[in-house]
């Protein structure tokens, strides 16, 4: 992963911003002991940083237990921002069409740290579909978006821990064996995911770019895998190819 330095002067604000991205969708509450241990703070400082996290409601506690987990404050800013991206506006009628035409989930997905976030998402029209929720984070080296933006990114292999964790049989777990797959999905525009993220789950991945050439977000087509078979991921990656050719803006 990037190690980029903090801006001088701004230690607390960091601090502040790493203990909000501690809590997880598997660790919606945590204690002031799980905090300080695992953001390496002491005590002293961990509760001073949540005392003014709770004064601006970007934190909140649970009366029962006295854990903290994310406030009001936090659900308000991820609204306005989700109103107010413009990628996901500019992608929506994409996505409504990809989904339509194609009966498969579509998504948009951006990269945070060594996951990709689900930014908006239109499911499939079956009863036995793909569906990860607005807001999901799924990791980077088992997604087809992941994988996408890896391969397109200039610095996009940094986004990888040395470790890469086994979520099925399937996941590429070495470095040496995704970097193989790097070349191919250059070559051919589209990444693709196998039984990776999921036993039964397929998708197909491109990314999606500004009007300078930047990398903002990946788009994606997923659904089972008794679906998802080798000729059909070839189609829905060029389909998706030429999706992301219309979606970029030309100034």
């Amino acid at each position: 992963m990037r190690d980029q330095a903090a801006p001088q002067g701004a230690q607390s604000a960091l601090r502040a911003i790493r203990l909000l991205k501690l809590f997880t969708a598997e660790a919606p509450e945590l204690q002031l002991a799980e905090l300080s241990g695992l953001s390496g703070l002491n005590k002293t400082t961990t509760h001073r940083l949540l005392q003014a996290l709770l004064s601006e409601e970007l934190l909140d506690r649970n009366p029962a237990n006295s854990a903290y987990r994310l406030g009001p404050g936090m659900m308000a800013l991820g609204v306005q921002a989700l109103s107010s991206n413009d990628l996901r506006l500019r992608a929506r009628p994409f996505l409504k069409r990809l989904a339509e035409e194609t009966g498969e989930t579509a998504t948009l997905e951006v990269p945070i740290d060594d996951a990709m976030l689900i930014l908006d998402e239109v499911t499939s029209k079956y009863f036995v579909g793909a569906s990860g929720n607005v807001g999901t984070r799924w990791p980077i080296h088992a997604t087809s978006t992941g994988k996408a933006l890896i391969a397109f990114e200039q610095h996009g292999p940094d986004r990888l821990r040395s470790t890469l964790q086994a979520l099925t049989p399937q996941t590429i777990t070495e470095l040496a064996t995704l970097e193989k797959q790097l070349g191919d999905i250059r070559r051919r525009g589209f990444a693709e995911t196998i039984d990776e993220l999921e036993e039964g789950f397929s998708g197909v991945g491109v990314v999606v770019r500004g009007g300078m050439g930047e990398i903002l977000g990946a788009l994606s087509i997923c659904g089972p895998s008794q679906r998802m078979t080798e000729s059909r991921r070839a189609q829905l990656g060029a389909t998706l190819c030429a999706v992301a050719t219309r979606l970029q803006p030309r100034y």
